[in-house]
């Protein structure tokens, strides 16, 4: 997946993740104040839909938005775009910077690793 999404797309895909499924109205709802304008949330729909992250289906005169791309899928390939663009591709990196400015603990790493290594054998 190449495609990335502005703020506003991902904030709305978000919510539509959380949803699973609404139209235009219940998808403002969910957005914290100040909530955009219906026409703006359409608009960002139909973007999303161009870039192939939603489609719809038709319910009496509206229509019901749902994603189609999985947020995993999303956030997979987001982290490997922020690891290839800032880490030279090395996940060994990009962890070594977290830990070192978050002041991450060393048994919370080893918790992880154990966890990691858990689901591998699974």
């Amino acid at each position: 997946m190449t495609k990335q999404l502005t703020k506003a797309e991902e904030e709305l895909m978000q919510v539509l993740w959380e949803l699973n499924e609404g139209n235009v109205k219940d998808i403002i709802n969910q957005l914290s104040e100040p909530k955009p304008a219906y026409n703006t949330v359409s608009t960002i729909i139909r973007i999303l839909e161009t870039k192939e992250f939603v489609s719809h289906r038709q319910e009496g005169k509206g229509y019901i938005y749902f994603p189609i791309v999985k947020k995993s899928e999303y956030s997979n390939s987001s982290l490997n775009k922020l690891m290839d663009g800032y880490f030279q591709g090395s996940f060994k990196n990009m962890v070594s910077f977290f830990m070192k400015r978050n002041d991450v603990d060393i048994k919370d790493v080893e918790a992880l690793l154990k966890e990691i290594k858990s689901e591998k054998d699974e």
